[in-house]
């Protein structure tokens, strides 16, 4: 048997004790779980479920758009924002629509940036060893996060 107030304890304790960078995986996480589910909903016609799995997935999108920090690297900030608004607009699409595609465009993109995350935390790590990363990390995800 699950235990639902276990994981969501679990869970709590995972994002209060996470770094930054982890943060922001588990957003990256959360928008790829949830559209997911969202496309699978679709698939067994169950809209209601589809709907209810894009709004998580769109509040977590405009999560990751607004937690960047545009004075530190305003140039790509704004690339970002635009990538981020774009995803957004699929998953509206695919929400009014009830578009299979726009989820498939949506989860294809979401997929590539938590990659992308996962290879500069790993570049980071590898450029800076252990006694720098921290600096190294804070010094990236200042110019992706106002929360870092």
């Amino acid at each position: 048997m699950s235990n639902p107030e276990g994981a969501k304890s679990y869970l709590r304790t995972k994002v209060l004790t996470a770094s930054a960078e982890e943060l922001r995986l588990m957003l990256y996480d959360g928008a790829i779980k949830f559209t997911r589910q969202a496309g699978e909903a679709m698939e067994r016609k169950d809209f209601e479920a589809s709907y209810h799995a894009l709004v998580r997935a769109k509040k977590i999108v405009l999560e990751l758009s607004s937690s960047l920090n545009h004075t530190a690297m305003p140039e790509l900030c704004k690339r970002l924002a635009a990538l981020y608004i774009f995803i957004y607009q699929r998953l509206v699409d695919a929400n009014v629509n009830r578009d299979g595609a726009a989820v498939s465009d949506a989860i294809r993109l979401l997929e590539y940036e938590r990659e992308t995350w996962q290879l500069l935390m790993k570049t980071l790590n590898e450029q800076t060893g252990d006694q720098g990363l921290a600096q190294a990390q804070q010094t990236a995800l200042s110019s992706l996060s106002t929360t870092a």
